[in-house]
């Protein structure tokens, strides 16, 4: 079981855990017909976060993947681009 940063006293800036988060979506992303779609393996809180401020699907569902909304693709895109593009 994988140790969370709160329980090791560490504190953390939970929006840049959102960020590099959203833009691992982008990593893992598909089109199917149901539009773009990330699969889930991520953190649950993170991901009930990135829920709540409109960029995927509600994640708490039978699927292995969640739906990136409009804003969400954008804003995926763009921050695996700042994060992990060789091009700065």
């Amino acid at each position: 079981m994988a140790l969370k940063p709160e329980v090791n006293g560490m504190d953390y800036d939970q929006d840049k855990v959102d960020e590099m988060t959203l833009a691992l979506l982008w990593l893992t992303s598909f089109k199917d017909a149901g539009g773009v779609r990330a699969w889930k393996g991520q953190d649950w809180e993170t991901m009930d976060r990135l829920h709540s401020k409109g960029y995927i699907s509600d994640p708490k569902s039978k699927a292995k993947s969640v739906v990136l909304s409009e804003e969400g693709e954008k804003r995926s895109r763009e921050l695996f681009a700042k994060y992990f593009s060789l091009k700065r």
